[in-house]
């Protein structure tokens, strides 16, 4: 399929998804005065949108700027408009609308809010991208955080990581994000960054597990601290190179997704340890926890790496194998140092 590529102004950007992280960066991007082309998988999002300019779902306070947005319901038409498209769906529902791309993208530059593995391939959306449609890794920029979209929403300070293996093109994305609510650092750590937000939601439901169970702050801090040993080994096992685990987008992103009341993968660990089945919890949260899809495919890595991870295989057996949260986080309990 070859589209016309429509006029679009020069500073403008695609932004693909309309869940919360999404709709939070749409306002920093138009915040920053950048022209917005943002896709809307639902048709009837999309309408109320162009005629209220909020988000009828996520993020219901912000409001945009008609003169700063375009919404459309027609992926490979805002695909084929922008060379920067920032892609910000959940990584359960991005392989089925990766697959009605039509598009050449090999040229784009992808900026990805994806944060877990692909269910269906088990690979990283970085690596997808690069095996599916010829994108290399030079024009792939993740955008880390320690930050929730709700506090983008209320331009409270937040912290961002970019991603990439090309230096350049992170430093031309920070000047797209160039708003005084949020700062922005550079890492070249791709692989140990993606599987670093990818792990914090893991340990994350482990945190909300154990508070529905009734256990304090005592244990929290070392529960916390024993999963950055364990998110340690795992990534060191994947690419042994030197890190500092201390800094924002590995230990922040952690504690931010561990502790914060706008966590959703610690609110599916806290109904868990209230008693819940997944199948209740799926029923009654409206959001993603990102943690539930990302625990098959890293458990078999894990295993294939021969890696000893008592918190993440105590998770593991909660939601996957039956096993009764009190009964694992006792037998967790004499684990933790």
């Amino acid at each position: 399929m070859k589209l016309i590529k429509p006029w679009a102004p020069k500073d403008s950007i695609a932004v693909i998804g309309s869940g919360s992280w999404a709709t939070a960066l749409v306002k920093i991007f138009t915040d920053s005065k950048l022209f917005v082309h943002w896709y809307i998988h639902r048709e009837e999002d999309a309408i109320y949108i162009k005629k209220h300019l909020k988000n009828p779902k996520y993020l219901t306070s912000v409001k945009f700027k008609r003169n700063r947005i375009k919404v459309s319901h027609n992926l490979n038409e805002t695909l084929n408009i922008c060379l920067w498209v920032v892609f910000a769906i959940p990584s359960a529902f991005i392989e089925s609308i990766l697959k009605t791309i039509e598009i050449d993208l090999s040229k784009k530059i992808i900026v990805s809010g994806v944060k877990g593995i692909l269910p269906q391939s088990n690979k990283h959306l970085g690596d997808f991208l690069r095996d599916e449609f010829n994108i290399p890794l030079s024009q792939f920029i993740l955008i880390a955080g320690p930050t929730h979209a709700e506090e983008i929403a209320l331009e409270r300070l937040s912290y961002l990581t970019l991603v990439s293996e090309n230096e350049s093109i992170a430093a031309q994305l920070q000047t797209k994000l160039n708003v005084p609510y949020v700062q922005c650092h550079y890492s070249g750590d791709l692989l140990g960054i993606e599987y670093a937000s990818i792990l914090k939601n893991i340990y994350a439901i482990a945190s909300g597990i154990a508070f529905g169970l009734g256990y304090g702050d005592n244990f929290q801090s070392v529960l916390i601290s024993n999963s950055m040993g364990e998110m340690e080994r795992f990534l060191y096992a994947l690419n042994p190179i030197e890190r500092s685990l201390t800094k924002s987008a590995y230990l922040g992103d952690l504690l931010v997704t561990a502790y914060s009341a706008f966590s959703r993968n610690r609110r599916f660990g806290t109904l868990l340890g209230r008693g819940y089945t997944v199948k209740g919890i799926q029923s009654e949260m409206q959001m993603i926890a990102e943690g539930f899809f990302a625990l098959k495919p890293l458990y078999l890595l894990a295993q294939n790496q021969k890696l000893s991870l008592p918190i993440f295989s105590t998770v593991y057996g909660i939601v996957h194998e039956g096993l009764p949260a009190k009964k694992g986080f006792k037998w967790l309990t004499k684990k933790l140092v």
